[in-house]
């Protein structure tokens, strides 16, 4: 029943901890519109499978982390000039012209999907944050092989929001250039808000 128990709460805390509009799920709608459904899930294993890495780092080394929390002032100054930078691009995107007829991208869309979930330097300090809250409620064991399901579970959940968020974009496929270009401008205010916040939690 623990294993169950594990594998759930991973599932849950990465559905609901990506379901507000972020980087990877609005992405994953961008790619769906511009690429098709497929390349859409193809982006959200990508970034999922990066979710292993980040999840077993947070879970496995909590209590150094929480003896080291000047590690997360560095992942939060990193977090900012991959913010800006990604702000710049996707407002220079948006002000290009999109072109709704489905022509194919170049650049395999698993691996942008694994570039982009890398690059999200708060992903490690939300999986530290709400695990070992879990753990001191008893809810979790930071413990093999508790962990591995855990982050199993974390996986499958962050695959599957992102997997809504690209059919999702399916839906609305009729309004493609509206959609397309509006979605590239939310990005773009989104990582200017995230590197204003992280700027501001610094000071």
């Amino acid at each position: 029943m623990g294993y169950v128990i594990h594998l759930t709460l991973g599932f849950g805390m990465a559905f609901l901890g990506l379901v507000p509009p972020g980087m990877l799920n609005m992405t994953a709608v961008r790619t769906s519109i511009e690429k098709g459904l497929k390349c859409g899930l193809r982006f959200s294993a990508g970034a999922a499978s990066v979710v292993i890495i980040q999840a077993f780092i947070a879970l496995t080394f909590a209590k150094y982390l929480s003896a080291h929390p000047e590690i997360f002032d560095t992942l939060k100054k990193v977090a900012i000039g991959i913010f800006i930078l990604l702000a710049v691009f996707f407002f220079r995107q948006a002000r290009k012209k999109f072109k709704a007829e489905g022509k194919q991208k170049k650049g395999n869309s698993f691996y942008t999907g694994m570039l982009m979930s890398s690059l999200n330097a708060l992903a490690i300090p939300f999986y530290f944050g709400y695990s070992t809250i879990m753990e001191t409620k008893g809810y979790i064991i930071l413990q093999q092989p508790y962990i591995s399901l855990f982050v199993l579970g974390a996986v499958a959940g962050a695959f599957t929001l992102f997997a809504t968020y690209a059919k999702f974009a399916e839906v609305i496929v009729k309004r493609a250039q509206f959609i397309a270009k509006n979605i590239n401008y939310i990005l773009s205010a989104l990582f200017v808000v995230l590197a204003t916040i992280q700027i501001i939690s610094l000071f």
